[in-house]
């Protein structure tokens, strides 16, 4: 067990631990409301929330430890202990891992020795396999320190944590430049980022994610082929030109068959008289 209570921050540091965060509580009417951003703060101490972390956020903050622990356990983005200097997450969730996002995670966990959250000797790099980053089409996608590398390959990846060990220059697809865990966290915390030109660069959606978009305001896809002749009017507008489904209709009007003229129609445990037990079954029924 561990010692109890944890020990305090130097007086150096835990001085200015509290300006920093007397300026985070100041932003929001109740003062437990700033524990998210605190606990931002003490990572970027560390690199993760030690137990001395924890205690500074409670008193801070007026919580018992249990209660920030809670919360700091709650969330994946608090490390539970010593990470490396770049945090590199493989999304394996759907999309990604059929696109090659399960094969780029096994090629990484191979080429650098270590499992899912496991950190390298060198202290450079800790790998772990995150969940859906919205951008699936980009898919697979590698995050560093939160920031985007689209499209990777398992030899792209490599190269990249390579790169990132050697300590060669690593710029991401979108958005800011790379920075470390400690820097990143500070970030997080709701302090500015200092970096000529960090806050300038960014990234918009990509052009698959445009389509939706497009689709759903009616227009017609360049390039679609025979999708471009059938589009889904938007909500509440008249039926596109040369919709036949929708002749016969009024605008906005769904079909009788199903909720929705968004929805395909499909068999669910609602509408099949066959299944055992719908979703609206009471308890013992």
């Amino acid at each position: 067990m561990p010692q109890l209570p944890a020990p305090d921050y130097p007086a150096e540091v835990r001085a200015r631990l509290e300006a920093d965060a007397k300026e985070v509580i100041a932003r929001y009417p109740g003062s437990r409301s700033a524990l998210l951003p605190l606990l931002h703060l003490v990572q970027a101490e560390e690199g993760h929330v030690t137990r001395t972390g924890v205690r500074f956020c409670a008193e801070m903050l007026d919580l018992t430890t249990a209660e920030v622990t809670a919360v700091s356990t709650f969330y994946s983005m608090y490390r539970r202990g010593p990470s490396g200097d770049y945090q590199v997450g493989v999304c394996t969730n759907t999309l990604c891992a059929v696109m090659g996002g399960d094969a780029i995670f096994e090629a990484l966990q191979k080429h650098l020795g270590v499992g899912n959250g496991g950190t390298t000797e060198d202290g450079k790099v800790t790998l772990e396999h995150i969940e859906c980053n919205a951008a699936c089409d980009f898919a697979p996608v590698v995050m560093v320190n939160w920031e985007f590398f689209d499209n990777q390959t398992p030899d792209s990846a490599k190269r990249l944590v390579d790169d990132l060990r050697e300590g060669r220059t690593v710029a991401p697809t979108r958005g800011a430049p790379l920075c470390t865990y400690k820097e990143t966290a500070r970030i997080l915390a709701g302090f500015p980022d200092q970096r000529p030109g960090a806050v300038e660069a960014t990234g918009g959606a990509g052009p698959a994610s445009l389509v939706g978009l497009r689709l759903a305001k009616g227009e017609a896809v360049p390039g679609a082929g025979q999708a471009a002749d059938h589009v889904v009017p938007q909500r509440g507008a008249g039926p596109a030109e040369g919709d036949g489904e929708h002749a016969g209709r009024a605008p906005g009007e769904a079909p009788a068959t199903h909720p929705s003229s968004h929805d395909a129609p499909r068999d669910t445990s609602a509408s099949d008289p066959s299944h055992p037990a719908g979703p609206t079954a009471e308890e013992g029924e």
